[in-house]
C-alpha cells in the first residue's frame, strides 16, 4: 500500500516487525516508522529496549495478548487502530518478530481496509531467525533437511494439530512458537507417530536479548526439562536441532559478564 496518509486526511497504519528483542536488529525502515508515529500499539512481548527507540512524542499503548491468559480481544485492537487512524494519526502497530508470522496480521489489515485506511507492512526478523543464530545453527542443511516447518503450539481452539507423521521422520526440523504450554501434547503426538525419543530439542528463551537462555534437551525429556527450567520469558522451541557448544558457551559468558 502507499506509504503516506490517504488523500482524505485519514491516518495511516504501519504494521511493523520489532524483531526478537535486540533493538540493534530493528530495520532502518522500522526506525523511520517510529520517528513519524503519533501512536504505537504494541504487543506484550516487545522488549523495553525496542520501545525506548520510539519517537519522543509517540503515545505507547500496550495491546498485548497472553496465551491462555488475560488478553486484549482482537476486535478491540482492530477498533482502536481504526479509531486512531480516522483521527488522522499515523499509527505503528508493533508486533514481536515479523508481523506476517503468527501475528494476526490479516484480521487487522481487513479492519483498516474496510474503513478506507491506508497501510504498509514493514517486516522484521522473526524469533526463529534470532533464536537459531543464538544457538549457532542453521535452519536448513544439505544432507539433513531441505525444508523447515514453522509451527504454533496452540491456536484459537487450543493445542494445534499438525502433520505429526511428517514431523516424526528422521532429519525433520521445526521452529515451534508458543510451545511451552503444549510441550507434553507435542511430545505425545510425535512419539505416537514414531519419532525417536532421542531427537534433539533446544529451547531458547528471550532470543537475542542480554538475558537469553538456552536449554538443550531431547524429545523424551522435553516436558521435565522445560518444567525444571522455569522459563517465564518468550521461548522458541527447536525440534531437531541441538546448540553448538561454542554458541552455548558464548551465551553463558555474556550473562556472567553483563
Amino acid at each position: 500500500m502507499q506509504d503516506a496518509r490517504s488523500y482524505d486526511g485519514t491516518g495511516h497504519v504501519d504494521f511493523v516487525g520489532a524483531g526478537p528483542g535486540d533493538p540493534e536488529l530493528l530495520t532502518l525502515k522500522a526506525l523511520r516508522a517510529f520517528e513519524r508515529a503519533d501512536v504505537i500499539l504494541h504487543d506484550r512481548l516487545i522488549s523495553a529496549e525496542v520501545l525506548a527507540m520510539a519517537g519522543k512524542t509517540a503515545a505507547l499503548v500496550d495491546v498485548g495478548k497472553a496465551g491462555f491468559g488475560p488478553s486484549w480481544k482482537q476486535a478491540d485492537i482492530d477498533a482502536l487502530l481504526v479509531e486512531h487512524a480516522l483521527k488522522g494519526q499515523r499509527i505503528v502497530r508493533l508486533k514481536s518478530g515479523d508481523p506476517t508470522l503468527f501475528g494476526r496480521l490479516d484480521e487487522e489489515i481487513e479492519a483498516v481496509e474496510a474503513s478506507g485506511i491506508s497501510w504498509t507492512i514493514i517486516p522484521g526478523i522473526t524469533a526463529a531467525s534470532g533464536a537459531v543464530a543464538g544457538i549457532g545453527q542453521s535452519l536448513t542443511r544439505r544432507g539433513r533437511n531441505s525444508s523447515v516447518r514453522f509451527l504454533t503450539g496452540h491456536d484459537m481452539k487450543g493445542f494445534a494439530d499438525h502433520d505429526w507423521a511428517a514431523l516424526a521422520r528422521p532429519g525433520s526440523v521445526a521452529a515451534i512458537y508458543m510451545g511451552k504450554k503444549s510441550a507434553r501434547f507435542i511430545q505425545g503426538r510425535l512419539i505416537m507417530h514414531g519419532a525417536d525419543r532421542a531427537t534433539p530439542i533446544t529451547l531458547v528463551e528471550n532470543a537475542s536479548r542480554p538475558d537469553q537462555r538456552i536449554v538443550s534437551t531431547n524429545l523424551d525429556q522435553l516436558p521435565a526439562d522445560l518444567n525444571a527450567a522455569e522459563m517465564d520469558g518468550p521461548t522458541l522451541t527447536f525440534y531437531g536441532l541441538a546448540p553448538r557448544q561454542a554458541a552455548k558457551t558464548l551465551t553463558e559468558f555474556k550473562k556472567e559478564h553483563a
